[in-house]
């Protein structure tokens, strides 16, 4: 989807988050991953984890907040406390409607165990029918943002047609729900260590984009999930660059 002559403007990029949902196994520390449906204009056949752009009514301040202010995610993120809130409502929502796993519980301090009777608001807010914010007002559930950690921030580089600057937060899959691959953007969806899902990557049984299979790395490094949560993280922003080889395109990942 690179065209042959960059625009002369980059693209201006589209605010997005995503989010590693993360779980110990029987071999270490696993990740959730979905393989985006062929042919979509982003990224199609490539296996990525739960995400997507930020809607603008994930800015609504009414939303029932627990966990770390807008104001210390602004910081961690480096954008105002607008965006922040935003951010974290998007890396909720997206996750929720993308796999079916809700950071978010009757209070401050709970969550819920079982997602399936809100078939119909996911259903609903994939559609956009409904805000997340009169989704969580209806069901009186309160986000926790608490259950997120920041990670790092990826930005489309400037030669591509459709960018993003796509913020990536870690969570722990909360105790009783489960992360399924119902979402007609995927074809399917596996848990798997990072060191598997490198593997299937190299012997090319799954595409990966830089910023997944850098990601991946970087999760192999730890043996569990408290170790992740645990891990002293600064936000960096990176901006891969393409640069043409004859009839191929490389990507340089500063």
């Amino acid at each position: 989807m690179v065209p042959d002559v960059p625009p002369e403007v980059p693209v201006t990029p589209r605010d997005a988050a995503t989010v590693m949902l993360l779980r110990d196994g029987g071999d270490g520390l696993e990740v959730f991953l979905q393989r985006r449906v062929r042919g979509m204009a982003f990224a199609g056949g490539m296996t990525v984890f739960p995400g997507g752009g930020v809607d603008p009514r994930d800015s609504d301040t009414s939303v029932a907040w627990s966990g770390p202010s807008p104001d210390w995610w602004a910081q961690r993120f480096a954008v105002s406390d607008g965006l922040a809130r935003a951010l974290v409502c998007a890396a909720v929502r997206e996750t929720f409607e993308e796999s079916g796993v809700l950071l978010a519980g009757a209070s401050g301090d709970s969550v819920v165990a079982d997602t399936s009777a809100y078939g119909d608001a996911r259903r609903a807010l994939v559609a956009r029918e409904l805000s997340f914010a009169q989704f969580l007002s209806a069901e009186g559930l309160v986000l926790r943002a608490d259950l997120l950690r920041p990670w790092t921030n990826w930005v489309t580089p400037v030669e591509e047609p459709r960018r993003y600057d796509t913020r990536f937060f870690v969570a722990v899959l909360p105790r009783g729900q489960r992360a399924d691959g119902w979402t007609t953007e995927a074809s399917d969806a596996v848990w798997q260590t990072p060191v598997a899902a490198l593997q299937d990557w190299q012997q090319g049984r799954r595409m990966l984009m830089p910023p997944t299979w850098v990601t991946l790395t970087e999760l192999a490094e730890y043996p569990g999930v408290s170790d992740v949560l645990d891990a002293p993280r600064a936000v960096e922003k990176i901006v891969p660059k393409l640069v043409r080889d004859g009839d191929a395109i490389r990507v340089i990942v500063p």
